[in-house]
């Protein structure tokens, strides 16, 4: 550590005002803030005490991102194994996917860490250390088939038209790694669904990394005939309840294990960085609106939407919904910061994520969509919620 200290004191000076490097200053501050806390101290009133500051509030989120994040790796590596018809041991499972993941991941940093460096160097501004958890995240929402090429177009755009337009970390309307995400949706539709983009299969020999077709549970709800459960059709196709809740399935890297992602959304209550009522909200938003829809289905006998006639605590485990309710939605920045905004916010995303999975069949995911939606009604929903609250107070005499 004494070495390392060294070389940023013996270098510091380069990118210094005045230095050679001085457009670069925000770029240094970041590495060596990330080895060294800063020996900053406030020297003026007011004095603001608080054990949570901006660097270990973002190592919390990266920390709870950890367990979702290394069984994706596994997973990815797993499903691949099972198409290419090779070695399916841990071990085997786990470099294989590291191979696909990690590129993108560091796709990921790279590029994303160049437009908050040139940002940052053009306002005179310190790089964030949110961008360390955007970039983390933003990979976890790609298929593992992505292009590289098309990671560092979406990364771009989340950082540069999802947050730095608005005035960088903190200001930023829309969720920065859902926004990259969005937009490679609907920019590269072919890359982003349809059923061979969760798998990988690499052949013997070589290191190009093709697709093999693998339905995931929600694209099997078109599939079900007149009458038919959806259930059936996912426990024939091998999709128990179980198997959804652990994960083993195809998938975005990071979203296919309801369990891991749970542990990491009790990791962030505890700690205080995540709030609660988002999350819990969006499990009542889920419930609220498929559990009548079961109902109905069962007493119609099988002819409502065929998304209503799976069991609604399935909806909880398909798809991205754990996913973007614990990582996505809370985002504090573009979530609402008032206790009851919070409950009607989560509520509406996980009714939202519902609607659309059970009336548009040709977008069977619908919790992208309604956290960004969601993030766009967050300022109204906190000022409507404020304004009632001032109505109640007792007026000045």
């Amino acid at each position: 550590m004494k070495v390392l200290k060294n070389l940023f004191n013996t270098t510091r000076h380069h990118f210094e005002s005045g230095g050679k490097l001085a457009g670069l200053h925000p770029f240094f501050d970041a590495i060596e803030t990330v080895a060294f806390a800063p020996a900053l101290t406030t020297r003026v009133d007011a004095h603001v005490r608080d054990s949570l500051d901006l660097k270990r509030f973002m190592t919390f989120v990266i920390i709870s991102l950890m367990p979702p994040f290394f069984y994706g790796i596994y997973n990815t590596g797993y499903q691949a194994g099972v198409a290419s018809g090779l070695d399916v041991g841990f071990i085997s499972c786990l470099l294989r996917g590291a191979w696909v993941v990690l590129p993108m991941l560091m796709v990921s940093y790279a590029v994303g860490l160049f437009w908050e460096t040139l940002f940052a160097s053009v306002r005179g501004h310190k790089i964030s250390e949110g961008f360390l958890v955007s970039g983390l995240l933003f990979p976890m929402t790609l298929p593992p088939t992505t292009p590289l090429w098309q990671v560092a177009v979406g990364i771009s755009f989340g950082v540069v038209i999802g947050k730095e337009i608005f005035g960088g970390t903190g200001r930023n309307v829309l969720n920065p790694a859902l926004t990259g995400r969005a937009f490679l949706f609907f920019a590269y539709p072919a890359n982003m669904s349809g059923d061979r983009v969760w798998t990988v299969i690499q052949q013997t020999g070589q290191q190009a990394v093709d697709a093999v077709t693998a339905a995931t549970p929600l694209a099997l709800s078109p599939l079900a005939a007149s009458g038919q459960a959806l259930s059936t059709i996912l426990t024939d196709a091998g999709y128990t309840f179980e198997r959804l809740l652990m994960g083993n399935i195809p998938g975005s890297v990071g979203e296919t294990s309801a369990l891991m992602i749970l542990i990491g959304a009790v990791f962030l209550v505890v700690t205080g960085v995540a709030n609660y009522r988002i999350m819990v909200g969006g499990v009542i938003g889920v419930l609220a609106v498929a559990y009548p829809g079961y109902l109905l289905n069962l007493s119609s006998g099988g002819e409502a939407a065929r998304m209503f006639s799976v069991h609604p605590a399935w909806h909880l485990v398909m798809g991205s919904f754990a996913f973007g309710i614990v990582y996505m939605a809370t985002d504090p920045v573009s979530a609402p910061g008032m206790n009851l905004s919070r409950w009607i916010y989560g509520i509406a995303i996980g009714a939202l994520t519902v609607m659309i999975r059970v009336f548009n069949p040709a977008y069977p995911e619908g919790v992208m969509l309604s956290i960004l939606f969601m993030n766009l009604f967050a300022p109204l929903i906190d000022h409507f919620v404020i304004k009632a609250r001032l109505r109640k107070r007792v007026p000045n005499v």
